[in-house]
């Protein structure tokens, strides 16, 4: 257990507690937290929570900073020169309504962009509400984190069983067996997997005779917890997959099990594997062929096993191949939605794979429009953020020139940020909902402040679907907004009649219409015997509004609701309220074919576009490797940049240094504390040297998030703990065709020491 103490404040005031999910990253931990008036006194991990049981990482200890941070914006700001002023929200939107509108009037929908950051899928308000603004708005140029992030894993897993979000989930708590590549969950606190301590979980898998393997260019935290690491070259993990694949089907090891009579493609699979066979990647890879057959065999002859796979597979230049390479192999040896194995979550609201016809849908359509300068595809409505500065850049018909971020810092977290900060500084107009001015924020025209994590409820929508285990938590703010000062949903309201054409209309008419959309598309996919007539409904959710009346809609016609009385056990938001720790809905359970979205009702194992693909990948086992290649890396205490601007996530020893081998460093003529310059074909930044054996010749690593050290930024704390930005390296020439993820692993860089 971890407290964090606050102010004294006035002592006769009585303590309250509180119960809140924290939003910073995807384990979904209960907090515990205790207030005094409007001082956070304590937060502390819920011992009694559902899912993480007591289990709180530093981050969950820094709300109460955000909470207080005297940088956090709390009026909206206009720019002046070269500064900021504050102003009223009335006038706030009146210059967005002014401003918006002539750009959208002079040249159009598609020259108005709108940037999703990472906070939008932790966030109840901004989850609900900013597709109501993007729909409003009309533009093609929508972009957001994801294409940074998951994008790979998202096209793959729609490709193979018809939704975005339908992810084979590791069933950590049950397996006997778990390969791992490019994720470092005791770190990240699980990526693409709901897993509160994930250590803990781990160490229960090894305890009971299980295995741990992790193949990772680094011999990262969750790789000292293995019972193996092996070094992989950046970019190569499709190589080292296809051989298992070639092995498992080369020694008739492939099992499908019941699953065959449910799978179209797996044939075509098979003969694909026949160019990959170990000796054959091994030199791209860099794994002896030996340990990848070894490999291989174990994971056909565990009882229960399963390969899982995250952010350094996804943001290499064949992220869509290797996320799909890990869902055959988890097919071909049996362990694809079984106990133990790659599973699928039952979210209890606004999962697609949970409502409307089972085992069967529409399954998923790319490229129905693409961006004007590259014609890259669009992927789930949205471009991708390596095209954000071209598209801003380029002249003639389309051109951006306004933009809307949205709890985004694209500057620092997007390939070639110098770039993208400059054309930034060209656009006519921009707004931006933050909370910070920062690295993006401070090119904008109007800040809208957001309130603090501590004034909003939440509830996970994306993390119910991919948790180990099945559940559900509400938790209403800890704190009210102050008077007069609209929530994020109003705020987004508003930008959508604006967006609109409508003016800066009225929130709750525009609320009310929302619903309306939202309770027939809820009622259309419910059962028809689940769910009440629709007058019931309404009178039913009358007493709420704004996100909370959506929730409640969308738990009580989802798998577990109670529909509105049909079925007397079922959940409701009020069932949620009274029950602060969350609700525990059960183990993973097998869910196929009722969870698939495809056409055809089946897996469609070898789907065209990542067909077409592997020819690309058999080509590049001709290219001679570079000599030295940047990767990234997370911190535990670093989410996201605006992290940087709370003490107690910036306190100790530096972090923001690159990481070298001896046998380089030495010739290299590196020293440890040192500082090196580090140049690609997009930049050079400057950072200190740390000489380690934990990560493997010919690579250097670098932590993304960093680079408080340009003008206007209003972040005092991050500014004195700058760092280099690791993707002012990144090419946003390099993407994962498929996704049209950016490549943020495996980029060729040059380094000498500094001076």
């Amino acid at each position: 257990m971890v407290d964090v103490w606050g102010k004294r404040g006035d002592m006769s005031e009585p303590t309250r507690t509180s119960y809140k999910t924290c939003p910073l990253c995807e384990a979904n931990c209960g907090l515990e937290i205790v207030t005094r008036g409007r001082e956070v006194v304590a937060v502390r991990g819920d011992e009694q929570d559902v899912l993480s049981h007591g289990f709180i990482c530093p981050k969950g200890t820094a709300l109460g900073d955000v909470d207080t941070d005297p940088d956090r914006l709390r009026d909206p700001l206009l720019r002046q020169g070269d500064g900021f002023g504050n102003v009223t929200w009335a006038e706030a939107f009146a210059q967005i309504e002014e401003q918006l509108s002539r750009v959208i009037g002079r040249y159009g929908r598609d020259s108005v962009a709108v940037y999703l950051g990472n906070p939008s899928a932790h966030h109840l308000s901004l989850g609900l509400y900013t597709r109501v603004l993007v729909r409003a708005l009309g533009s093609h140029n929508v972009y957001s984190a994801s294409t940074v992030d998951q994008m790979p894993k998202q096209v793959s897993s729609g490709l193979l069983f018809g939704a975005a979000l339908t992810i084979p989930i590791p069933d950590i708590d049950r397996t006997g067996y778990v390969l791992m590549l490019g994720a470092d969950p005791l770190v990240s606190n699980g990526s693409l997997l709901t897993a509160p301590d994930i250590k803990a979980r781990l160490r229960a898998l090894r305890a009971r005779g299980g295995k741990l393997v992790v193949i990772d260019p680094r011999r990262s935290r969750t790789a000292e917890e293995a019972s193996e690491h092996h070094f992989i070259r950046p970019g190569t993990d499709a190589y080292f997959l296809f051989g298992i694949v070639h092995t498992l089907v080369a020694e008739n090891l492939a099992r499908p099990s019941r699953l065959a009579e449910h799978t179209n493609g797996l044939d075509r699979v098979a003969e694909l594997a026949k160019d990959f066979a170990p000796e054959v990647v091994t030199a791209v890879c860099g794994i002896p062929a030996s340990v990848i057959r070894r490999l291989a065999r174990e994971l056909a002859a565990a009882e229960r096993a399963v390969v899982y796979a995250r952010f350094g597979t996804c943001t290499q230049e064949f992220g869509t191949v290797t996320s799909w390479l890990v869902d055959v192999i988890n097919l071909l040896t049996g362990n694809l939605d079984r106990p133990g194995g790659a599973m699928f979550p039952k979210g209890a609201a606004g999962a697609g794979n949970a409502v409307g016809t089972p085992g069967r849908g529409r399954g998923v359509r790319f490229g129905r429009f693409h961006s004007r300068v590259r014609r890259r595809p669009e992927c789930f409505g949205e471009l991708p953020a390596v095209s954000l500065a071209e598209e801003m850049e380029t002249p003639g018909e389309g051109q951006v020139r306004a933009l809307i971020t949205i709890a985004g810092n694209p500057v620092l977290s997007t390939p070639n940020g110098a770039r993208l900060s400059r054309a930034l500084a060209s656009l006519e107009f921009m707004v931006s909902l933050d909370i910070y001015v920062n690295e993006t924020t401070r090119h904008a025209t109007v800040i809208l402040p957001g309130v603090s994590p501590l004034e909003q409820p939440h509830y996970p929508f994306a993390f119910t679907q991919l948790a180990v285990r099945n559940f559900v938590k509400y938790s209403p703010a800890v704190f009210s907004p102050d008077p007069g000062r609209p929530a994020d949903w109003e705020i987004l309201l508003r930008l959508a009649a604006i967006a609109g054409g409508q003016g800066v209309s009225d929130v709750a008419a525009l609320d009310d219409f929302v619903f309306e959309q939202q309770l027939a598309s809820a009622l259309q996919k419910a059962s028809a015997s689940a769910v009440q007539e629709t007058d019931t409904v309404r009178a039913a959710l009358a007493g709420r509004r704004g996100p909370e009346r959506l929730l409640d809609l969308l738990l009580r016609t989802g798998p577990y609701g109670d529909g509105f009385g049909a079925r007397r056990d079922g959940l409701t938001l009020a069932g949620l309220e009274a029950s602060p720790h969350g609700i525990d809905l059960g183990p993973l359970e097998p869910r196929l074919p009722e969870a698939l979205r495809t056409p055809s009702g089946k897996i469609e194992l070898a789907p065209e576009p990542i067909i077409g693909d592997v020819a690309r990948l058999r080509a590049r086992l001709a290219r001679p490797a570079e000599s030295l290649v940047l990767i990234g890396r997370r911190e535990l205490r670093s989410n996201n940049s605006w992290m940087h601007n709370l003490p107690q996530l910036v306190s100790g020893r530096a972090r923001c240094t690159m990481h070298v081998h001896p046998t380089d460093a030495e010739r290299l003529g590196l020293r440890d504390g040192e500082t090196a310059v580090v140049t690609s074909r997009t930049g050079t930044v400057t950072v200190p040297v740390e000489v380690t054996d934990r990560i493997m010749p010919g690579v250097v690593s670098i932590p993304h998030g960093w680079g408080h050290d340009q003008p206007g930024i209003q972040m005092r704390v991050a500014a004195a703990h700058a760092g280099a930005c690791s993707n002012f390296l990144a090419d946003e020439e390099l993407i994962d065709p498929l996704s049209g993820n950016a490549v943020l692993n495996g980029i060729p860089v040059t380094v000498a020491r500094a001076g």
